[in-house]
């Protein structure tokens, strides 16, 4: 197997087990060796975005999506990279992540929670009506997203 293959599924099972500090190491090795693998940038950026390394994850996804413009998760995470923490986001911050979220849904128009969190930044922005409509868009494509739902209802009946 060769090394980066090595490290990727190192850090991708780390990852995946939920030891994403421990991850990071093997993944960035493998992403130094293979910088134009968007697998190992998906991962790498994932577990960034996790430790709330953000800007780490928008550099490194800013040049996946110029390997892979069209590939859903690149831009999702972008999307996710790009807000950064939900709670201090500014406006320019949340445009962006919108914008990158929305690119996500032109690639895959069902691409999971990325409806749910256009609708997530809306309600924080107090944009009902927008947040009401991407909140219906993630209903209509997962009913059983129960989260999706109760703040559907929560936003209609305000």
């Amino acid at each position: 197997m060769a090394e980066v293959e090595l490290l990727f599924l190192q850090g991708t099972t780390l990852l995946r087990d939920g030891h994403v500090t421990d991850a990071i190491p093997y993944l960035e090795q493998a992403y130094e060796l293979q910088p134009s693998d968007v697998d190992v940038a998906i991962n790498l950026s994932g577990a960034y975005i996790l430790t709330k390394k953000f800007q780490k994850a928008v550099k490194i996804l800013e040049s996946a999506v110029s390997e892979e413009p069209d590939h859903a998760m690149v831009w999702i995470n972008l999307g996710a990279a790009y807000l950064g923490n939900p709670v201090l986001a500014r406006d320019e911050e949340q445009k962006r992540a919108i914008a990158a979220f929305e690119r996500a849904l032109t690639i895959d128009p069902v691409a999971h929670s990325v409806a749910y969190n256009i609708g997530l930044i809306y309600r924080d922005r107090h944009e009902k009506g927008e947040a009401i409509h991407w909140m219906r868009q993630a209903v209509k494509h997962n009913p059983n997203d129960r989260d999706a739902r109760n703040l559907l209802n929560r936003l209609e009946a305000t």
